[in-house]
C-alpha cells in the first residue's frame, strides 16, 4: 500500500516563505506525477502545482512566479517552495501522487495525503 505524508505547514506572515514536503512510502518503483492541491475554508480543492516525470510542471495562475514544485525521485518525495505568501494562500495543502508502480501492482488512481495547514497572516 502507498501512503503520503505532508509536512512543513505553519503560520507565516504575509510576504514570508514556507517549504512543504511530501514523502511517499511503500515499495515504490516509480511515480508518474506528484503534486500539490489546496482547499481553503468553504472552497473547493484546487490544483496548486504538479510535476510529471520527467520534469514537466504545471502551476495555478495564482501561484506562478511565487511557488516552485520539485521532486526527488530517488526518495519518492515532492516539495513546494512557497515565497511571497499572501493571506489568500491560507489553506490546507494536500499532496497527490498518481501512476504509482510498486512491487505488487500499478496504481493508476491518485493517492492523497491527509494535508498540512498553511496560515498566512496579514
Amino acid at each position: 500500500q502507498v501512503q503520503l505524508v505532508e509536512s512543513g505547514g505553519g503560520l507565516v506572515q504575509a510576504g514570508g516563505s514556507l517549504r512543504l514536503s511530501c514523502a511517499a512510502s511503500g515499495t515504490i518503483f516509480s511515480i508518474n506525477a506528484m503534486g500539490w492541491y489546496r482547499q481553503a475554508p468553504e472552497k473547493q480543492r484546487e490544483l496548486v502545482a504538479t510535476e510529471t516525470s520527467p520534469g514537466t510542471t504545471n502551476y495555478a495562475d495564482s501561484v506562478k512566479g511565487r511557488f516552485t514544485i520539485s521532486r526527488d525521485n530517488a526518495k519518492n518525495m515532492v516539495y513546494l517552495q512557497m515565497n511571497s505568501l499572501k493571506p489568500e494562500d491560507t489553506a490546507v495543502y494536500y499532496c497527490n501522487a498518481q501512476g504509482i508502480a510498486t512491487n505488487s501492482r500499478y496504481y493508476a488512481m491518485g493517492f492523497w495525503g491527509k494535508g498540512t495547514l498553511v496560515t498566512v497572516s496579514s
